[in-house]
């Protein structure tokens, strides 16, 4: 068969596939996306750090149900697919080694007991349901962050991508609440509450905007990191806080004081200065938010303990139950609230959430499950810190890189507000923290190769223990 009936075949293909396809999924877009596909497999090849990164913003942070009018597109299908497809065919053609380090080892090892978990399970399709949708998802990311985030161009383009997804979230938020779209209790803003999004939860969408906070303060602050980077992540960082005050969440509101603690520890000598200041800022803040005019939670209610308070506190008793009476395996990944109803005196006629992160590895991963996380949470500040200090100004002199040591921060930074948001929230099997395990991983190996490099050029040079 000659070219010219090849490329025939070829294009008659092509069309055939194209009508096929819009006729299926009738959206304007649609042709449009298919066209895209070659032209996005050769750059997915080309750079598939931007590829994973694409598929967190829109899996983590909701991007298509944010702006409705990307739902019909799948674009987390379409990502998902994309990026197992390059991993799978980078790692067998060994282009990219697979990145081991003892914070992913320890995920690993909680991966594993979760796994194992699976089939002993009290709701064993809700928990191999949560596995398959989300868990695995989650362990694949991790390793492939880990793995493809080797330079500070890399860590530059994470943090950016962070601070823009922020930005959109925060901005629909802001928009919802100055339109009154969506409120909760009548003035807690939530996005895509009508389609059952998971940001339809004020609690669980000022979780999602803490997130980027940590990087739009680390742009701000880091030395050297250019005008334009210092406006982007002013404005993210303004846009984000007043999201978050719009959503009334006390989790929320504490984990921005601890995102800007982290920054402000590492330039405020003063200790009076520093929690004086710390406790002037939540104050502020709860007052800014309007956390007491809340219906539940704020000030109408009466008594010592709110309602919300107390229904917090039946919550970790029931998780503590729910690991007392199944101490090796818990009650199974995503099983709480299927068996609140088994383990709580207070039943108001709905399960409840268990509003704690360290409870909800208890309850649903048992006891080694949740020495391992505690592990593993401790393993990644310790990580970061060594980064941040190594990668600082001070430590690094002519090899400072400013991307770098802005992602060590954000790292370190992220991981407090994760430590004193998720005492109070639910984010135990969710996405931050993985994250921002793999970049710990990645900017310690980075450290690591710098060190390795000035060994080499210079014996008298120690490298990192």
């Amino acid at each position: 068969m000659d070219s010219g009936r090849v490329q025939l075949a070829v294009a008659l293909l092509a069309v055939t596939l194209v009508g096929l396809v819009s006729w299926l999924v009738p959206h304007p877009a649609v042709p449009v996306a298919i066209a895209m596909v070659p032209i996005a497999g050769i750059l997915a090849f080309r750079a598939p750090f931007l590829l994973c990164l694409l598929f967190i913003l829109f899996t983590f942070f909701r991007l298509h149900e944010a702006f409705p009018v990307l739902n019909p597109l799948r674009l987390p299908q379409l990502l998902a697919l994309g990026s197992l497809v390059v991993l799978g065919a980078l790692v067998v053609t060994q282009r990219i080694r697979i990145a081991w380090s003892p914070e992913l080892k320890l995920f690993a090892i909680l991966f594993g007991l979760m796994t194992l978990g699976l089939p002993l399970a009290s709701g064993r399709d809700i928990a191999i349901a949560y596995w398959t949708d989300t868990y695995v998802k989650i362990a694949i990311m991790t390793f492939a962050i880990a793995s493809l985030a080797r330079a500070p161009g890399d860590f530059a383009l994470a943090a950016r991508a962070f601070v823009l997804a922020g930005i959109l979230v925060a901005a629909v938020a802001i928009s919802n609440a100055m339109n009154e779209i969506g409120l909760v209790e009548g003035t807690r803003v939530t996005i895509g509450r009508d389609m059952g999004s998971v940001l339809g939860d004020p609690n669980d969408l000022s979780l999602v905007l803490l997130f980027p906070l940590s990087f739009a303060v680390a742009l701000v602050l880091t030395p050297k990191t250019g005008l334009l980077s210092r406006g982007f992540g002013l404005l993210g960082a303004l846009l984000i806080i007043m999201a978050i005050l719009e959503t009334q969440s006390r989790g929320g509101l504490l984990g921005i004081v601890s995102v800007l603690g982290v920054f402000a520890a590492r330039r405020i000598q003063s200790k009076a200065v520093l929690f004086g200041g710390g406790a002037v800022g939540l104050l502020g803040l709860f007052v800014a938010a309007g956390v007491g005019g809340r219906q539940s939670g704020g000030a109408a209610e009466a008594g010592a303990i709110d309602e919300s308070a107390m229904g917090r506190l039946e919550a970790w008793v029931a998780a503590w139950r729910m690991a007392v009476g199944r101490p090796l395996t818990g009650v199974g990944l995503n099983c709480y609230v299927a068996n609140f109803f088994y383990y709580s005196d207070w039943w108001e006629g709905f399960a409840k959430a268990v509003h704690s992160t360290w409870f909800a590895v208890l309850a649903e991963g048992g006891f080694p499950a949740f020495i391992v996380f505690i592990w593993m949470c401790v393993r990644v500040v310790r990580s970061a810190i060594a980064s941040a200090r190594d990668l600082s100004p001070q430590r690094a002199g002519a090899e400072y890189q400013p991307a770098a040591y802005a992602m060590a921060q954000a790292v370190l930074a992220g991981m407090a507000g994760f430590i004193v948001s998720g005492t109070f929230l639910t984010q135990a099997f969710t996405w931050p923290v993985y994250i921002l395990l793999a970049l710990a991983a990645a900017t310690s190996r980075y450290v690591l190769a710098q060190a390795a490099t000035a060994t080499s050029a210079s014996p008298s040079v120690a490298a990192r223990p």
